[in-house]
């Protein structure tokens, strides 16, 4: 068993101390026994105010039952057993530690979060083994320097506390991987944090950075930058090079321009939601190769250029809640698998086709390409829509687009050989759209370990089954034009689902499951017969920003709605509600139409109140009819 090394001074005794003599919180020794063995502690929990000193003091101390028995087994051999290597006393009432934290050297894991901290101790620099520190959720205002001397470090999660700085030397964590200094009161960022030449991972949401260090640009292996919920006016423009850069999140900010992402070839999501863009050009996209998620919802955006074409492994756009009027035909020639355009004044298409979905208007641009003669039908992407089939099974829409087709054919039944057809293909996507169906086929459970995309609308199901509950990676749900008046509540386990589209069907309650998965972003469930929603529950859906419940039978938006603070977009059918206090817009002239009756608000902006207050006590002070 190892001993404490160095100069520091330790009573010569204290290997012969025993734990009885500990006046601290007791631990069981069972606890105490395993970790001996294990090298893991785990306290997690136990409402401790202080660290019982017989956990710092495990490597130290002789155990007790050394003094109960006078012959050990080869597994009982306390003095062979090994040091504390992970401790974790998370979720606990500590107010501080102890410097005795020195005792445990051979620590690689240190888990304090969800504690009261107010600061750590200095003797936090002697734990040199040390490569995960989780100090997160709790009250630390400022980090001792000493934190910089964990050389080892890989793991630094810091997020939730009340931090207003980062102190110098940070750079000289050369291993470090993963830094998280979200949800803080960070005003700037030194310029020394681009010298961390190891992270990959750097989140920095919910701060008040006004501005980010040109030096940024440096990291050349980060990979994930989060900058949400800030006060940032721009972006370095050298953030456009930063080449192994694969999600970059910039939402809730105040942007205005974007930089030119000319290097950042491996860039997957980038998401731009919530700011002040005004315009969007083709040197914003020509080099984004590898783009699979853009997000440009709440912007100020006109226009869309016909180089968003160019972006051929785009799957999901969303253009919701800008000032676009019209959308290049181009569009239509990408593979996207999710499509918003809620909140825009589009007038050159219908809107019965944009609320037939993603595919439909894809497949309305193609069709305006060919009517106006601006492109050859053999520059055009044959799709699953477009493709003349003979045949029952659409194979090239399975290997190219990973899309499983069987859509428009009036069938009852989908027939085996259409699932036969997989084979060993990967399917991401399905679409069983405009048939019979009354129940979901069976047999669509053969591809739950892949497809996220399901399109079931426009048939006969009154129920839904098991079998769909079980697609544990779908993201986008749209059951649209069915005869569905409830929802199991095994669909809760969708715990990746983002937007679910019940439009159209038969409900008269907004579904309990709902409320239940937490990643759900859009829940659209207008033209039922939806007569009462539960507020409460709607605030805890950390992540629903748009709710559609137009034309129900809502006799009044409930009041509460208002304390729902995460929602950027509620549609109740009397008019679309913004929450402006959050994103800085206001409503200006909206016109809104309710059946045959049309009303237009007034020009106003809305009351800067803090989160709470009442939607429903402003509509009707700015209602008036509009001749």
């Amino acid at each position: 068993m190892s001993r404490q090394q160095g100069g520091r001074r330790f009573d010569p005794r204290a290997g012969f101390r025993t734990e009885g003599k500990d006046r601290g919180p007791s631990v069981p020794q069972g606890l105490l026994k395993a970790a001996r063995s294990s090298g893991q502690l785990n306290l997690a929990g136990r409402n401790l105010e202080e660290v019982p000193q017989c956990v710092w003091r495990i490597n130290v101390d002789i155990p007790e039952e050394a003094n109960q028995n006078l012959s050990f087994s080869s597994t009982e051999r306390w003095w062979e057993q090994t040091d504390l290597t992970k401790l974790i006393i998370s979720s606990n009432k500590l107010q501080s530690l102890s410097d005795d934290l020195r005792l445990l050297p051979a620590l690689t894991v240190l888990d304090i979060h969800d504690n009261q901290l107010t600061s750590l101790p200095s003797a936090i620099r002697e734990l040199d083994n040390l490569q995960k520190l989780n100090i997160s959720h709790n009250k630390l205002k400022m980090l001792p320097e000493e934190i910089t001397s964990l050389k080892n470090l890989k793991m630094l999660y810091l997020q939730h506390n009340e931090l207003t700085c980062i102190p110098e030397g940070f750079e000289h964590l050369s291993n470090l991987e993963d830094l998280d200094l979200s949800n803080n009161r960070l005003a700037t960022v030194p310029a020394d944090v681009a010298l961390l030449s190891s992270l990959l991972r750097l989140n920095l949401s919910s701060n008040q950075l006004k501005s980010l260090p040109a030096e940024i640009s440096r990291m050349k292996r980060l990979k994930h930058l989060d900058c949400d919920a800030n006060l940032l006016e721009t972006v370095p423009s050298d953030v456009g090079g930063m080449e192994s850069l694969e999600l970059l999140y910039l939402r809730r900010n105040k942007l205005r321009v974007l930089p030119e992402f000319s290097s950042c070839r491996l860039l997957k999501e980038l998401h731009l939601a919530e700011n002040q863009i005004e315009s969007l050009g083709a040197e914003h996209l020509q080099h984004l190769q590898a783009i699979l998620v853009l997000d440009l919802r709440g912007n100020k955006l006109q226009s869309v250029p016909e180089e968003v074409a160019l972006l051929q492994s785009l799957e999901r756009l969303d253009l919701s809640n800008n000032d676009i009027s019209s959308l290049p035909c181009s569009l239509g020639n990408l593979h996207l698998k999710f499509l918003t355009l809620e909140g825009n004044p589009l007038r050159t298409i219908r809107r019965e086709i944009i609320a037939k979905g993603t595919h439909e208007v894809l497949k309305y641009l193609r069709s305006k390409i060919k009517d106006d003669g601006t492109s050859q039908n053999d520059s055009i992407p044959k799709t699953a829509m477009t493709l003349p089939s003979e045949s029952r099974v659409n194979i090239q829409a399975i290997v190219t687009l990973k899309l499983l087709d069987y859509s428009d054919k009036q069938a009852t039944l989908i027939p085996d050989d259409i699932f036969d057809a997989t084979k060993s293909n990967i399917i991401t996507s399905v679409n069983f759209s405009k048939n019979h169906l009354c129940e979901i086929p069976k047999r669509i459970i053969e591809l739950k370990e892949m497809v996220s995309d399901v399109n079931l609308s426009f048939n006969k199901l009154s129920f839904i089954s098991q079998e769909l509950c079980l697609l544990q990676k779908l993201t986008f749900l749209d059951l649209r034009n069915n005869f569905l008046s409830s929802l199991p509540e095994e669909m809760s386990s969708l715990t990746k689902l983002q937007t679910i589209n019940l439009s159209f069907n038969r409900f008269k309650v907004m579904p309990a499951a709902l409320y239940d998965i937490p990643t759900l972003e859009a829940v659209l469930i207008s033209n039922n017969q939806v007569g009462s929603v539960d507020p409460q529950k709607v605030k805890l859906m950390e992540n629903l920003s748009t709710l559609d419940l137009q034309n129900n039978d809502l006799l009044q938006i409930p009041p509460e709605l208002g304390n729902c603070v995460q929602l950027r977009l509620l549609n109740a059918g009397v008019l679309t509600v913004y929450h402006p206090w959050l994103f800085g817009t206001t409503l200006n002239s909206e016109i809104i139409n309710k059946h045959t009756r049309t009303c237009k608000l007034k020009a106003l902006s809305w009351p800067r109140k803090e989160p709470g207050s009442v939607v429903a006590d402003v509509l009707s002070d700015f209602m008036e009819p509009h001749l």
